[in-house]
């Protein structure tokens, strides 16, 4: 009941930043609207259990504060390669354990490589994970780990 409850108010607390308008009846349907989202979604039992949302919200903004420094700096990488002339690009195909024990986490993991210009999560398996890299130099940097242990396990999750 808890999980339901999170998600509802961070359902309408986003519907509420997004709308922007306190006035009684739009808040009254926002609140309708989001109430009758997270029923509808109960009763098709297409409610991810694995996590509770509330709990996980500052993982993630954290998570998402790291990952927007990688894009910056692979961004640069990027385009210094572009600009530099001769061979500074290449392609790397590495497999690299995949330590994260929760499918989500896994799916965060692999979607926060390929938003990191110059990589792309090419296969998921269950235990690693086959990406493509611009240079051995991106192919490196996520050999060391850093945005594996950097990525939030849902809560009940034990860390590997």
């Amino acid at each position: 009941m808890g999980h339901i409850i999170s998600l509802a108010a961070l359902l309408f607390a986003f519907w509420l930043g997004l709308s922007g308008h306190f006035t009684p009846l739009l808040m009254g349907l926002g609140l309708a609207s989001t109430g009758l989202a997270v029923y509808l979604a109960h009763r098709m039992d297409i409610l991810d259990h694995e996590t509770h949302p509330a709990v996980l919200t500052p993982q993630l903004l954290r998570f998402w504060i790291y990952l927007s420094g990688e894009i910056v700096k692979a961004n640069i990488d990027v385009i210094r390669r572009i600009l530099r002339p001769g061979k500074s690009i290449s392609p790397q195909l590495v497999r690299l354990p995949l330590p994260q024990k929760s499918d989500l986490a896994r799916v965060i993991y692999a979607n926060a490589i390929t938003l990191t210009p110059g990589t792309v999560t090419l296969h998921l398996d269950e235990d690693t994970i086959l990406v493509h890299a611009l240079s051995r130099e991106a192919a490196e940097d996520l050999a060391t780990g850093r945005m594996a242990s950097a990525v939030p396990e849902p809560p009940g999750v034990s860390q590997p």
